[in-house]
């Protein structure tokens, strides 16, 4: 037999339906603006037709049906946009990083510019054509003696300067392996409660969002893979489950689970002597300035999912190459004894001037001073940050090679013929020539960097409209599903209208014949 208030149920679970629709519609709506949210639809469908199998199941013409339900309500995602937009995070955040770098050294350095060490020499070497020309002339040595502060000072300021932004870079290695810690700490903790929502039947779309925030956060810093473990119970087939996060070294090696469900690793930037890169000056190490050690990325206590205890690390030839803000500042602040951009630079700079102090007081030692005096040091110190001149009387500059002859400036020649004569340890170049290519070297790779992060914003932000092409909220669509949803809810009243007169009819009109 039929139900009499079957029709009332059916339009009654279609207002129920669409009113979940209507709220959906309306939490998309909410959220156009919110970051990293994706856009959310109810799947609905038929409910079970009537009869249902059973012994004495009443036979119809057909399967009535019995109207529609909210199956679950699920978010708009593509997983392969999402793996497409964490890939090209990983080069953006290298290219950025990297070109930062750079272009702070390059600030510093200012080539060309009227101050910077170029143009010191040229000074010096022309301060000594005046010496030359008149080599009993006082005022001509005190000028040569204060160009040659200047050049030293030059290089000072020049060591000086990078090492302070060497030891910021430092800084900001400490600053995203803390970071890097605090997202794998908040996936976790989200981990957790999605595993507390889904064995109900619940899908909490927004810890989703939530979460995949972070990973798009954590793949800036590092590269990761992730995966899902489901959460059984009564979790919905669309439930996404708990997320795991793997590092997967570069070298083939086994990967290493940072988080795993509730667990998750701790993670720190160390030199091998198991010392925290961050920032900080070690001056018993280096006379107030850096030492440059092998740094490695450890994981204090137990890998999450792994029975084996104590530490566990991630070397540098273990980390993807143009992957990651956390990889290109450890390629600038330095590893594995002097590499990197910042300990190069100032190895070279600690060559020229090596190179330079060794050569022109080797030439000096030999001349004669207008006081007699011979064997003098003109400049003193191994390194950028320790050259200095060390002459200090105007007489002891020795541009005779004969004592007694005042008027003698061949020693000095000798110095001015520096100028132009290749050094062997300075890949066959002068000293100006190969500082110039020192800063040729830096700006090919400040261009490299600039166009390499330029290519990667472009193609980041051509896949990031792809992704919010299909995830993110559009007004105009949650419009026109607001007013779809509106009138099917007014049909499914107007029907309930419709059966209430019906049963109207049965109830009060029936068996009242003639009346």
């Amino acid at each position: 037999m039929r139900s009499t208030f079957m029709g009332l149920e059916t339009s009654k679970r279609g207002l129920f339906t669409q009113q979940t629709a209507l709220y959906t519609t309306g939490h998309n709506i909410s959220n156009a603006n919110t970051l990293g949210y994706s856009r959310q639809r109810v799947n609905l469908q038929a409910t079970p037709g009537f009869p249902t199998a059973g012994l004495n199941q009443p036979t119809y013409p057909g399967h009535l049906g019995t109207g529609v339900e909210a199956g679950s309500i699920q978010r708009i995602r593509d997983e392969f946009i999402d793996r497409q937009y964490r890939q090209e995070t990983n080069k953006l955040g290298y290219w950025d990083s990297t070109a930062k770098s750079i272009a702070q050294m390059e600030d510093i350095m200012s080539e060309p510019s009227e101050f910077g060490i170029n143009q010191s020499f040229t000074d010096f070497w022309k301060s000594m054509e005046d010496v030359i020309d008149n080599p009993k002339d006082a005022a001509a040595r005190q000028v040569l003696i204060a160009k040659g502060k200047s050049i030293a000072e030059s290089f000072n300021y020049m060591d000086r300067q990078q090492k302070l932004i060497q030891g910021n870079i430092g800084n900001e290695i400490k600053v995203s392996t803390d970071k890097v810690n605090s997202i794998l700490k908040q996936i976790a903790a989200i981990n957790k409660q999605i595993q507390e929502v889904e064995p109900s039947g619940y899908v909490p779309n927004d810890l989703y969002d939530a979460r995949d925030l972070l990973v798009d956060e954590l793949n800036e810093n590092i590269p990761v893979s992730i995966s899902m473990q489901k959460s059984g119970g009564l979790a919905k087939d669309v439930a996404e489950g708990s997320m795991t996060i793997t590092y997967v070294p570069a070298d083939g090696s086994a990967p290493i689970k940072l988080v795993d469900g509730r667990e998750y690793a701790a993670l720190a930037t160390m030199d091998t002597n198991n010392q925290r890169v961050d920032g900080e000056v070690d001056k018993q190490a280096t006379g107030g300035y850096f030492e440059f050690k092998e740094i490695k990325i450890s994981a204090v206590g137990e890998p999450p999912g792994d029975p084996t205890t104590g530490t566990y690390s991630i070397d540098y030839s273990q980390m993807d190459p143009g992957k990651g803000t956390l990889r290109a500042l450890i390629d600038a602040y330095g590893h594995s004894g002097g590499q990197g951009t910042y300990p190069e630079m100032l190895a070279n700079l600690d060559n020229l001037a090596n190179e330079f102090i060794t050569e022109f007081n080797k030439i000096h030692r030999a001349g004669v001073g207008l006081d007699n005096s011979t064997g003098i040091d003109f400049f003193s110190g191994t390194t950028a940050r320790d050259f200095k001149v060390e002459i200090t009387d105007p007489k002891q500059v020795a541009v005779s090679d004969t004592a007694g002859e005042e008027g003698n400036n061949q020693n000095m020649r000798k110095l001015a013929e520096l100028q132009t004569q290749a050094q062997a340890n300075l890949k066959q170049g002068t000293f100006q020539s190969y500082y110039k290519s020192l800063v040729g070297d830096l700006a090919v790779k400040g261009q490299e960097a600039e166009r390499s992060a330029f290519n990667s914003t472009t193609l980041h932000l051509q896949i990031s409209n792809n992704r919010d092409s299909m995830s993110s909220v559009s007004l105009d669509e949650e419009m026109t599903n607001m007013i779809t949803f509106q009138q099917a809810y007014n049909a499914n009243a107007r029907m309930i209208t419709v059966v209430d007169e019906t049963l109207d009819k049965i109830i009060n009109g029936m068996g009242r014949v003639g009346l």
